[in-house]
């Protein structure tokens, strides 16, 4: 079996409604489907829902479930908030930055730019707390490939110590100094 593409990535919304205006005011993503259903086609459990989905560009949809029955929604206490989120693609520094200002100038905490030596990236939070990354490629096709290189000793020096491996200590090089 080879994968041909991430069909669709769900998530649970607090509000279905200001979830599609959010995204649609923030990132451009348009509506492009919704169902709303009384029972769970998978299980057949009567759990009333609405499922829509978002056009996130180049065939990818995001999508969340608003569960109207079920226990307000929260997020995993035991993993740290920057590590669950969200990674969007945009095209450039330029577009990053611009949507940073827009952000901040609709009331929207955001971090960064920060520098991950093959991207740069801004985090902030959608209005149901899942973080969001927009990032933007700045590496040169030789800098993914060694990352490429080095990603499988890395995996297994890991694995034996649970120490971070230097093999990748090159892409922050520069940060470390200051």
């Amino acid at each position: 079996m080879l994968i041909q593409k991430i069909h669709h990535v769900a998530y649970r919304c607090k509000d279905a409604g200001e979830t599609v205006e959010f995204y649609k005011t923030h990132l451009g993503m348009e509506l492009v489907g919704a169902f709303a259903e009384d029972r769970v086609p998978s299980t057949k459990a009567l759990d009333p829902y609405m499922h829509i989905f978002l056009d996130a560009g180049r065939g990818n949809i995001l999508a969340f479930f608003e569960l109207p029955t079920q226990p307000e929604m929260d997020r995993d206490r035991n993993t740290p908030d920057w590590v669950q989120h969200l990674a969007l693609e945009v095209d450039s520094m330029e577009t990053l930055v611009a949507t940073k200002a827009r952000l901040e100038a609709a009331g929207i905490a955001v971090v960064g730019p920060t520098n991950h030596a093959l991207f740069h990236s801004i985090y902030f939070f959608d209005p149901n707390g899942h973080r969001l990354e927009l990032a933007t490629n700045t590496a040169s096709a030789a800098d993914w490939q060694r990352m490429r290189d080095c990603a499988r000793p890395m995996i297994e020096d890991w694995n034996k110590t649970k120490t971070p491996p230097r093999h990748m200590a090159w892409a922050h090089a520069d940060e470390m100094k200051s």
